[in-house]
């Protein structure tokens, strides 16, 4: 499992193992909290492309998915 704290997603680097559309690499964009400081939006950039995409963030925790850092 990857272990990654809410409060250090903001510019965390990504890989995802399944690339779709050649997107490999990923940047956590933004992260927005609730009051009570939960993540309640994660959007995520692809380096390729600048395309963003919302994702759950406790998605990123799956290695079947991600890796930390850019491999």
């Amino acid at each position: 499992m990857n272990l990654i704290h809410p409060k250090k997603l903001l510019n965390s680097k990504w890989t995802k193992v399944n690339v779709v559309q050649k997107l490999k690499h990923f940047t956590v964009a933004k992260v927005e909290y609730d009051e009570q400081q939960n993540v309640v939006e994660c959007l995520i950039r692809a380096e390729m492309n600048a395309q963003e995409f919302v994702i759950d963030w406790r998605d990123l925790k799956d290695p079947q998915q991600w890796k930390i850092g850019w491999q």
